[in-house]
């Protein structure tokens, strides 16, 4: 499920995994927005996907960040008997398909990769085109806190487990990429409950790959203030919004 593209873009963002963090993501976009940097194409993965796909729709970030500021994550996610994951994402796919006018990412004004991992492949893939509210359900499950999802008779989940910060998709496409990850790890005192200790794992498990990611992109943007913010914590998104815009609207950009 790729489509190819014949042209090259000017300018190509990537959105990375992180959680409730996924809100800085929207204060970048604010702030690269003010400066003149609009993407033409966007890749993302799990927060980065959610983030990335509305934009993609053509919605601006403040937009975005009013319409899902006041979810927590039992608002968008279903607990259930854990088969294959402690909740499911439901609540996520109603508020895209609600929100969202195309039923596939080929029909987003903006085009659109999101990172998903085939667990029965065992293998990263990077969909820009097919059903959009499973492949974005899909590239936000981290395994174990959430169900996989069912395509083509194979279960997907987080991209994150081989790729959380997708400039892959991008790599050829563009004359310039833009890499933002919401994931700097620092020390946690305390982990409690199985939640935050899953949470936790699979955050580290991946940041393996960062410092080749910083070799392959023009400019590289992380926050450091986010890494005090617990990647499931939803209850601080204005905080979030604004860590990530005043990082990078006081960044200098030359591109």
């Amino acid at each position: 499920m790729q489509r190819i593209y014949r042209k090259k873009f000017n300018l190509g963002i990537v959105l990375g995994g992180g959680g409730a963090r996924g809100f800085a993501h929207l204060g970048v976009l604010k702030a690269l927005e003010e400066k003149g940097f609009v993407p033409d194409i966007i890749s993302g993965n799990s927060a980065g996907s959610i983030a990335g796909v509305f934009i993609a729709s053509g919605k601006k970030p403040d937009e975005v960040h009013n319409l899902i500021k006041n979810h927590r994550l039992l608002d968008i996610a279903k607990i259930h008997w854990p088969r294959l994951g402690l909740m499911s994402l439901e609540g996520l796919q109603e508020d895209l398909q609600k929100q969202i006018k195309a039923s596939d990412l080929k029909e987003l004004p903006i085009p659109f990769y999101a990172a998903v991992s085939n667990l029965n492949e065992g293998k990263v893939e990077y969909l820009n085109e097919g059903p959009l509210d499973k492949i974005i359900l899909a590239s936000a499950s981290i395994p174990v806190l959430f169900s996989p999802v069912e395509m083509n008779k194979m279960l997907y989940a987080d991209g994150g487990i081989f790729d959380n910060v997708p400039v892959k998709p991008l790599i050829g496409k563009c004359k310039k990429i833009i890499a933002v990850s919401i994931s700097p790890v620092q020390r946690e005192e305390k982990l409690e409950g199985l939640l935050q200790l899953a949470g936790r794992a699979f955050q580290l498990s991946v940041n393996r790959n960062i410092h080749e990611i910083k070799e392959q992109v023009d400019l590289f943007i992380e926050p450091e203030a986010l890494s005090k913010y617990d990647i499931l914590d939803s209850e601080h998104s204005d905080e979030l919004f604004e860590i990530g815009y005043e990082y990078c609207k006081n960044l200098t950009i030359n591109l």
